[in-house]
């Protein structure tokens, strides 16, 4: 604790580190000093001076170079003739700082007055309005009466899009540039900047199409008035009419915490997400989203959605009760001696429905068919995940003397929050970055060490053991990223088993911040493949019952097949019986990252019509088959998978929802400091153990044809969920 500094804000005693900012050291007792330029996450650059305070220093005796002390012993402070910024001082030793005197309270009057010069008083129709910053401040700190002139205020067109997902209010902005910085110094696209002078200087965009970035909506959750709004939320719902609900984002593998905004939808009496917002959770997605996970939430509430089982008859799926689905299902299995059963669970299905499954499968029926959706992963995930970070793994400690190796992946279009945090340990904090792709990527602009392959050949570059990867016993921690674009099972095996080679090689294997990431496809890749293990995959079978399977390829064929699924796949239109899932907005349940955190999700909306969660509907089949099941709930189930999945051991939906102290501390009143982020009130998950994998290297294969014309992965690729998206449709590729 060398570098703590003692100082005093407004009589109270605080140490901080060094280089803490006077806000920010307000902010650890309490002292909330109003802000609407500053953000925690965001360089300070003291714009709009609401901050300014007064600030004194020790003494200093000229001749003796000593600090000054009066007659009882204290310390003389030498005050500053002017007013400072508190968001651009950082804190010295024996510093005092006064927040509340009247030449205090004056400045921030008159910046105030200043600001609401130009802003248009449309608060009744702004969507900011509950939850908007400067309304906040003007109440707790400005003038009672405005010596401005209506009639002279600015006015300008409302709403312009500045893309298709944000629109801009120019009346509102206050030039607090937080959007600017977000997106040159976080996100990396010079999308948003400043045009003109004085009175006119407005947002533009210079990116064609317009504010071209996958990070767009976290702009509308700093921005500190109600200028920039989402085509998603805008004249949607007032914030205190919304209810808010813990949950976790699915599309990619960083497993993001989000937090459903509901509210009864007053033309359907339905109750719909109005907006998706992130919750804060410093050690996964910090408080950011992609405009992926805020906006592909429609399909929740799809008119397309399946909300009654379904048995064909006469050639045509009809509707049926759960009754006459389960029986007929039973049945099926019960009466056919030697009938050769297949389960394909997918890797959207949270931990319990996989477990149940699987459970059912190979327990009840006795199959050994039992295989994940989509079989690529298979070949790698045991290895991911034995060789996988630690279970205190951290993003934020990598820094300088640290290494990051990217190998045939593109973070920023598979694993987005990861692309931001893994930069950042890059550009901010001086860890070392080596690329190695057969194409370019957004990652490659801030690598020190680029390596390029010929397509399909990533495996074999590993083995070659190229002098990129040297060198690497030095480095104090080495986190490996790697996709499996353009490679078949034999060679995505290939290179993970390479990369955990490397790891033991080096003498880096079993650290915290050490280890491999995998861009699996969604959010619980590694969760289902914890539980189905290798699983043996049938390519033809009797019966088939496909859960939440989104590959066709993926399906044996069979005489009779079963789907569990959201929506009239082409799958569900092919089966003999359909039954109505969940999705995660409408139940419990659990889903592991990338990284092995395991973390809960809660329901925010009742089931759509009949639909079940399939860890239900498989107990409902055991009972009929002979078993003697209970699971009330998905926290029962989840405890039944801990005490059987080795890594799980020990996790509780307890355990999960624990929360803990986090800092910047967002997500509370002070909506002017974090912006509409929300704090974390669901847990924060935690890892599972790395369990046993294998240690033998596996020697690259020949690429094949298949693999080397799959598409390459794009965040914005057309699928079932994301078609669905009213607000991104038009970018879907």
């Amino acid at each position: 604790m060398a570098d703590l500094i003692n100082l005093t804000i407004d009589g109270v005693p605080v140490g901080v580190p060094k280089g803490t900012l006077i806000v920010d050291a307000a902010k650890r007792i309490g002292n909330d000093i109003p802000v609407f330029c500053y953000h925690p996450k965001l360089k300070p650059v003291g714009m709009c001076r609401m901050c300014l305070v007064e600030i004194g220093t020790p003494k200093v005796d000229p001749a003796t170079k000593q600090i000054v002390k009066d007659d009882k012993g204290n310390v003389v402070i030498a005050w500053q003739p002017k007013l400072n910024t508190g968001c651009t001082t950082p804190v010295s030793e024996g510093m005092a700082v006064r927040t509340k005197t009247p030449v205090v309270i004056e400045a921030r009057e008159d910046v105030l007055e200043f600001l609401l010069t130009s802003h248009p008083l449309d608060c009744p129709i702004c969507d900011k309005g509950g939850e908007c910053p400067l309304q906040n401040l003007t109440l707790a700190h400005g003038p009672g009466v405005s010596r401005f002139d209506y009639a002279d205020k600015q006015h300008n067109d409302k709403h312009v899009p500045l893309g298709e997902l944000i629109f801009l209010d120019r009346e509102r902005c206050i030039q607090c540039s937080r959007c600017v910085r977000f997106q040159d110094e976080i996100a990396d696209d010079h999308v948003l900047q400043f045009h003109d002078r004085g009175r006119g200087m407005e947002i533009v965009t210079f990116s064609d199409p317009g504010f071209d970035s996958y990070f767009g909506g976290n702009t509308t959750d700093i921005c500190p008035v109600g200028a920039l709004t989402t085509a998603d939320f805008r004249f949607k719902a007032r914030p205190w009419e919304l209810k808010s609900t813990p949950s976790v984002c699915g599309h990619c593998a960083v497993g993001c915490n989000t937090s459903l905004n509901t509210r009864t939808n007053t033309s359907t009496g339905t109750l719909d997400i109005k907006r998706v917002m992130p919750r804060q959770n410093e050690q996964v997605n910090e408080i950011w989203l992609c405009d992926k996970g805020r906006f592909v939430h429609h399909y929740t509430r799809a008119a397309e959605r399946i909300t009654r089982p379904l048995i064909r008859k006469d050639g045509k799926l009809q509707e049926a009760t759960w009754e006459s689905a389960l029986q007929l299902i039973s049945d099926k299995l019960n009466t056919v001696p030697g009938l050769r059963v297949a389960g394909v669970i997918g890797d959207r299905v949270a931990n319990e429905d996989a477990w149940l499954f699987k459970r059912f499968l190979t327990e009840i029926v006795k199959t050994p068919y039992v295989a994940a959706s989509p079989a690529l992963p298979a070949a790698y995930a045991d290895i991911a995940r034995a060789s996988g970070l630690g279970v205190d793994a951290d993003f934020k400690q990598l820094g300088k003397g640290d290494v990051i190796v990217v190998v045939n992946g593109d973070l920023e279009e598979q694993a987005p929050v990861w692309f931001l945090r893994l930069r950042q340990a890059v550009v901010d904090r001086g860890a070392k970055l080596i690329v190695a792709h057969h194409r370019s990527t957004k990652m490659h602009r801030y690598a020190h060490v680029i390596a390029r392959y010929q397509p399909g050949l990533a495996a074999q570059w590993v083995a070659s053991n190229p002098a990129e990867l040297q060198g690497l016993k030095d480095a104090r921690n080495v986190v490996m990223v790697f996709g499996d674009d353009t490679l078949g099972p034999p060679n995505a095996r290939a290179l993970a088993s390479g990369l955990a080679a490397v790891l033991r090689e080096a003498g880096q294997a079993g650290k915290s911040n050490s280890g491999l990431l995998p861009l699996y496809p969604h959010g619980n890749t590694q969760g289902v493949y914890d539980v189905v293990g290798a699983g043996e995959r049938a390519q033809t079978a009797d019966v088939a019952w496909l859960v939440g399977v989104g590959d066709a390829a993926d399906a044996p064929k069979a005489g009779f097949t079963i789907v569990s699924e959201l929506l009239m796949t082409d799958l569900a239109k092919s089966a003999d019986v359909v039954l109505p899932a969940l999705s995660a907005a409408e139940r419990d349940g659990t889903l592991t990252s990338g990284d092995r955190r395991v973390q809960r999700f809660y329901a925010a909306l009742p089931a759509l019509g009949e639909a079940k969660p399939d860890w239900w509907a498989a107990q409902e089949i055991a009972k009929r088959m002979g078993a003697n099941w209970s699971f009330p709930d998905a926290a029962a189930v989840f405890a039944d998978m801990a005490a059987h999945v080795g890594p799980y051991a020990g996790l509780s939906y307890a355990g999960l929802a624990k929360i803990e102290a986090q800092w910047p501390p967002v997500g509370r009143d002070d909506l002017y400091y974090g912006g509409t982020v929300y704090d974390n009130m669901g847990g924060v998950g935690a890892r599972t153990s790395p369990g046993e994998g294998p240690s033998d290297a596996v020697a690259p294969a020949e690429p094949t044809m298949e693999a080397l014309t799959r598409p390459q992965p794009a965040l914005y690729r057309s699928g079932e969920l994301t078609r669905l998206s009213d607000v991104i449709g038009k970018r879907l590729v």
